[in-house]
């Protein structure tokens, strides 16, 4: 099992949200991609990164800050946040982006991801974000009337390669993970889950670990401010 780390970026900065709230963000690194070579000279097999202005302008904003992480790394790099066409998910694969994550224009537009998904095999994940077990949208500003799983279920068959589910009421606020969500979303699909929110402590790793079709598990606030060691992390989801 992955254990991803998380680099948010807001104006440049690496920084964490708490409950989604842009006004509510620390920052942790002004130098994303030194950042990044952390993670990976500590062992990371991947980086979760997010474009969180992205996000909430409806394309990418921090284009330099990611672009300077996919100079610094050689490890696989996921991508989220403001990207909302085709030719945007073209383009950050064509620039070393491993894979994208598409998480508003899921709900809006379902065919551009089943599309994406047949252009480029393997490449595209599915963000689902939900605040009270509802679909959030917009850089979690919005919610839909969708559940997680009415969502998930839409991508069943379509060649999505993970859905990354965050449960934004655990997000940033390391009150440990909604596993019995994601237990429960991992069970009713066969597209592997990738669980983010919340995760705080090797206890949840332990956790979330025994859970069937989990591919990995996100985590950033408690990576960075010493509450998960990074090492023992990953020794902890090497062993399953």
């Amino acid at each position: 099992m992955i254990l991803f780390p998380a680099i948010d970026l807001k104006d440049g900065n690496c920084v964490r949200l708490k409950l989604g709230l842009m006004e509510e963000a620390t920052v942790f690194n002004t130098d994303p991609g030194a950042q990044a070579k952390s993670f990976a000279d500590a062992g990371c097999q991947w980086i979760h990164v997010v474009d969180l202005n992205g996000a909430f302008a409806g394309k990418p904003v921090n284009a330099s800050a990611v672009e300077a992480i996919l100079k610094a790394v050689d490890v696989p790099v996921q991508l989220g946040g403001g990207i909302r066409d085709m030719a945007t998910i073209e383009g950050w694969l064509e620039r070393g982006v491993r894979r994208v994550i598409l998480g508003t224009v899921a709900l809006k537009n379902p065919q551009l991801v089943k599309d994406a998904c047949k252009r480029f095999p393997g490449r595209v994940a599915v963000g689902i974000d939900a605040k009270g077990g509802k679909v959030a949208v917009e850089g979690w500003a919005e919610t839909s009337e969708l559940t997680v799983l009415e969502l998930a279920q839409k991508f069943e068959g379509a060649g999505v390669a993970a859905i990354i589910y965050t449960d934004i009421d655990r997000d940033g606020v390391l009150s440990g993970p909604n596993v019995e969500a994601t237990a429960a979303l991992a069970r009713a699909i066969r597209t592997p889950v990738i669980a983010s929110g919340g995760v705080s402590s090797l206890a949840d790793l332990t956790r979330l670990k025994a859970i069937p079709n989990l591919e990995g598990v996100i985590s950033g606030r408690a990576i960075y401010d010493g509450r998960l060691d990074l090492a023992a992390g990953l020794a902890e989801l090497a062993s399953c």
